[in-house]
């Protein structure tokens, strides 16, 4: 995760104070997930209104992490992703809601649930998303996995319900887990 690159256009900035309304409706976690999605999607940006040109070019030591803001009282963080073709995460959770909206290229996403014993996860689906797809959750229910599968980079922004630059991450936690189709695939 990058030291905090504040957002540099007006279009960012009118997507900060649009997020700041939406979570302030102090609403539940999922729908506080929807209210940023919808205004995500009212407001997505591009990517150079939010990365200079070396941001956007990524590292190919792994995905990159640039956080742009952190809402003074902890409510929220906006950081966006660059990853380079084949750069994936490891299967995780987060600490918080989470959403997030592509901006370039395609972000691969597998889904997954916790076997009631805990024992493996289930196959839950499969979103590929495209530019300008805009999607949110909130735990339980928000395992994946997330990779970039086009031939150049890929840029996405994502919105926590978390001072990540406090917390270090929006991960809770990762799965080393075998992963099953569920029963009757």
């Amino acid at each position: 995760m990058t030291a905090v690159s504040p957002v540099r256009t007006r279009r960012a900035t009118d997507l900060v104070a649009a997020i700041r309304a939406a979570t302030s409706q102090h609403a539940n976690w999922q729908q506080t997930a929807d209210l940023v999605a919808a205004q995500l999607r009212s407001h997505l940006p591009s990517a150079p209104d939010l990365l200079t040109v070396a941001q956007r070019q990524g590292d190919r030591t792994g995905y990159q992490c640039h956080v742009l803001h952190t809402e003074p009282d902890g409510s929220f963080s906006v950081t966006a992703m660059v990853w380079l073709p084949g750069q994936i995460t490891p299967i995780h959770d987060h600490v918080t809601w989470c959403v997030f909206g592509v901006l370039q290229g395609v972000e691969y996403e597998e889904l997954f649930a916790l076997a009631t014993d805990g024992s493996h996860l289930l196959d839950a689906g499969r979103n590929e998303n495209r530019p300008g797809d805009v999607s949110g959750f909130a735990p339980p229910g928000d395992i994946h996995r997330v990779r970039n599968v086009g031939d150049s980079v890929a840029i996405s922004v994502h919105v926590y319900g978390a001072d990540i630059t406090r917390l270090g991450s929006s991960v809770r936690r990762s799965y080393e887990l075998p992963v099953l189709a569920p029963a009757g695939r």
